[in-house]
């Protein structure tokens, strides 16, 4: 199916996701749970990369439910998928061709939503894993309560962020104690316990079974890679905090990504003073869009307060000027890009202050979402970067020039496959011991997972590169930077591994399809020391789920049966 402008600026979250296919018979697979309702909708991820017409979809009512719908598919071949809010880039519910002929998604967004605090002292709240990320930090506001680091889009579920250990941005600041109950990790991080779909051999079925943090069968469930179904959490938080944000657009890249000990206003004197980051390089511009977080208890003079979140509306609507060029793009007029990259920079930094969002206050959801489905629609790739603290100027440095220079090689031969812009942010690693439970140990497969053999490794430098899918040599683009980020940051100094969410494993035609990165370089990146831990957790799913219910074609090359 082509990707076209409207996919991209839907102004409609419905429409963009995908619509109802108009079924026929039969009205639902063979023998299917009669409590539990099933149509065949069509199915389609955040970009519109992977697209399936006539998916049969079915929206249970409870966990009991999700349990019906399992053994059902365990006796009859099908495939179980979590289906959340399809905000997602890769093939980890349905394979990238979108091949789901059987398979049945289950749309968790529909009744398991529920949400409780269970403790305040330490605060610890229960949710089930369809529950929007919009509505869990509501929820959380609401009783004094928050996290420090999330994901900037709301449309998410609970259950599909902590899959792919969903993060932000923050580290601490210099002379900043971690609060209780927060994690600078990514939220897998943060689980107590969770219930899980799994196999039970003395009943000989599917069961539901509640892990504590400290069971060593818990470590491969805390992020699971859609390897798994997980209907609840419980989740360590802590007290809310308000937040400050200054947004900055007057730096030049080769300033704020210089080399290290120039001095200047670098990405790291920021960290160091407010340890909350993120950079936003629009592609062909000379200053990236600077976000800088801190917690600020009281609002400063110079700063507007917010009551909501999504305070970036110049962003989370396209604005005209820039949907007139998206459209040409998309059309064919490629050579367009470098003005589409100045009239996004020139977009924001007259929406900042036409705005007044420059300088913002509030609690702290209404400062750490803000992307909408509103906003353009892109494809990503995405690396996470293990460093120690003083060395992040340099993982930051040595990116930037080897993108600039990627950048011109292809502009001087008229190709242009990167129309969007480069994200970075800096995030701490998932140390266990932030949750405070006695024998827990860190999501075996989360990216942020610390590397035993380098203790010193204390962050985690996050990176995304944004285009249109349909951008001429898009895929060998990032083919050539995901060699620079596996073959740059190595040895003693940095280590590389993959963000799950989005693009990697690139050929120059496809991503997710270089066997040597799905069988040998991406599990390896966790294989350091050596460390069992990839291959342990491996062995755990395929324990907890040995018919392979819960996974698909893609998943079935990643996590294999035997690893």
């Amino acid at each position: 199916m082509a990707l076209t402008r409207r996919g991209f600026l839907e102004a409609s979250a419905a429409t963009a996701f995908g619509t109802l296919w108009t079924p026929g018979e039969p009205a639902a697979p063979p023998d299917f749970p009669a409590e539990v309702p099933v149509r065949r909708e069509a199915y389609r991820n955040w970009a519109g990369e992977i697209q399936a017409d006539g998916v049969w979809t079915c929206t249970p009512r409870d966990a009991t439910d999700v349990l019906a719908v399992t053994n059902w598919a365990r006796r009859n071949g099908y495939q179980v998928r979590a289906r959340g809010y399809r905000h997602t880039w890769a093939p980890l519910t349905l394979p990238a061709d979108g091949a789901a002929g059987r398979t049945v998604l289950v749309d968790t967004t529909r009744h398991l939503t529920s949400m409780a605090v269970l403790s305040t002292a330490p605060a610890a709240v229960r949710v089930q894993t369809g529950a929007s990320m919009d509505d869990f930090l509501a929820f959380l506001e609401e009783h004094g309560l928050g996290v420090t680091n999330t994901p900037a889009p709301g449309d998410l579920s609970v259950g599909g962020v902590l899959a792919i250990n969903g993060h932000g941005t923050s580290v601490p600041a210099d002379g900043e104690a971690p609060a209780p109950g927060h994690s600078y990790g990514t939220l897998s991080n943060l689980i107590l316990s969770l219930t899980a779909v799994v196999w039970d051999a003395a009943t000989d079925g599917y069961v539901l079974r509640t892990f504590d943090r400290a069971d060593p069968e818990c470590a491969a469930l805390l992020t699971h890679v859609g390897r798994a179904f997980v209907t609840e959490v419980t989740l360590r938080v802590g007290a809310n905090q308000n937040l400050r944000c200054v947004s900055r657009v007057d730096i030049p890249a080769a300033e704020l990504f210089g080399a290290p000990g120039t001095g200047g206003r670098t990405l790291t004197s920021f960290v160091a003073a407010a340890g909350r980051v993120e950079a936003i390089w629009f592609a062909f511009t000379d200053n990236p869009w600077l976000k800088v977080w801190s917690v600020s208890p009281t609002r400063p003079l110079t700063s507007r307060p917010v009551l909501t979140p999504y305070n970036y509306v110049f962003s989370d609507n396209v604005p005209e000027p820039v949907s007139e060029l998206a459209e040409q793009l998309l059309g064919g007029a490629w050579e367009l890009t470098p003005t589409f990259g100045q009239v996004q920079y020139t977009t924001a930094a007259a929406g900042l202050t036409g705005t007044l969002a420059t300088d913002l206050w509030g609690p702290s959801k209404n400062l750490l979402l803000y992307v909408k489905p509103t906003t353009l629609r892109e494809t990503a790739n995405g690396y996470a970067v293990h460093t120690s603290r003083g060395s992040v100027q340099r993982v930051v440095h040595e990116f930037a020039r080897f993108y600039r220079r990627q950048l011109a090689a292809y502009q001087s031969r008229g190709e242009f496959p990167v129309t969007g812009q480069v994200e970075i942010r800096v995030a701490g690693v998932d140390r266990a011991a932030d949750v405070g439970v006695p024998g827990a140990q860190p999501p075996a497969l989360s990216a942020a997972r610390p590397r035993a053999d380098h203790p010193e490794w204390d962050c985690v430098v996050w990176f995304d590169v944004l285009t249109f899918p349909t951008a001429p040599r898009a895929h060998a683009f990032y083919r050539e930077m995901e060699n620079f980020f596996f073959g740059n940051y190595t040895g003693s100094y940095a280590g590389c591994r993959v963000e799950w969410s989005k693009g990697w494993g690139y050929t120059d035609a496809a991503a997710w399809a270089d066997p040597t990165m799905l069988t040998r370089t991406v599990p390896d990146s966790y294989r350091h020391a050596p460390d069992p831990t990839w291959d342990r957790a491996v062995e755990q799913l395929n324990g907890h789920d040995p018919h392979r219910v819960f996974s698909n074609a893609f998943l079935d090359v990643l996590l294999p049966a035997t690893s």
